[in-house]
C-alpha cells in the first residue's frame, strides 16, 4: 500500500491545508502576494504530483485499489479547498460564483453517484472528456492563485475566469453522462 505513487497521492491530500494556510491572510484582507506566490508554486507542485502518481502506478505495474480511492478524493479535496479559498478571498466573486458552485456541486453529486453505483458493483470509468475538465480546473484555479502574486497583471486573472467558465461548461457534461449512465440503474 505504500508504494511511491499512493505516497505522492497522500502528499497532496496531506498538502491542502499548507496551501490554504498560504492563501488564508489574503481571506483576513491582507493581500500577501507572497503567500499568493508560494501557493501558487505548491499548488503546480501539487498539479505534477497529480501526474506523476498515475503515470508511475501504470509504468511500475503498482496500480492499486488504494491509489484508484485516493486519486480522485485527492483531486476532489484541492479542487474544494482552493475555490472555497478564492470565493473567500473575491478572488472568485460575482457571477464567477455560479462557475464555482457548478464545480464544487458536480463534484458531491459525482461522488455520490460513484458511491451509489459501487455499492451496486457498478464502475464508472473516468471518460477523456473528464480528465480534460480536471485539467482546465487545475489551469483556472492556478490562473487565478497566480494572479493573486501578479495583481500587476490583471490578464492572468481574466484567463482564470474564462478557463473556469469553460471548467464549468466541461464540468455540467461529464457530469451529465454520469447521471445518464447512473440512472440507468436506478429503481
Amino acid at each position: 500500500m505504500l508504494t511511491l505513487p499512493n505516497l505522492l497521492t497522500l502528499s497532496r491530500i496531506l498538502t491542502v491545508p499548507l496551501l490554504v494556510a498560504l492563501l488564508w491572510p489574503a481571506e483576513i484582507g491582507a493581500r500577501w502576494t507572497t503567500g499568493y506566490a508560494l501557493a501558487f508554486g505548491l499548488y503546480c507542485l501539487m498539479g505534477v504530483t497529480d501526474y506523476f502518481d498515475g503515470y508511475l502506478a501504470r509504468a511500475q505495474g503498482a496500480v492499486s485499489r488504494l491509489g484508484i480511492f485516493l486519486d480522485p478524493i485527492a483531486d476532489k479535496i484541492m479542487v474544494g479547498a482552493v475555490i472555497l479559498m478564492l470565493a473567500a478571498t473575491r478572488d472568485i466573486a460575482g457571477i464567477h460564483i455560479v462557475a464555482a458552485m457548478v464545480i464544487l456541486l458536480r463534484e458531491i453529486a459525482v461522488s455520490g453517484l460513484r458511491e451509489f453505483l459501487a455499492g451496486l458493483q457498478v464502475s464508472v470509468p473516468v471518460s477523456r472528456l473528464a480528465k480534460w475538465k480536471t485539467t482546465l480546473q487545475l489551469i483556472a484555479l492556478g490562473a487565478l492563485i497566480l494572479a493573486g502574486a501578479v495583481p500587476q497583471y490583471p490578464f492572468v486573472q481574466m484567463v482564470g475566469l474564462a478557463t473556469l467558465w469553460a471548467a464549468a461548461v466541461l464540468t455540467l457534461l461529464t457530469g451529465w453522462d454520469y447521471l445518464r449512465v447512473g440512472i440507468r440503474h436506478m429503481d
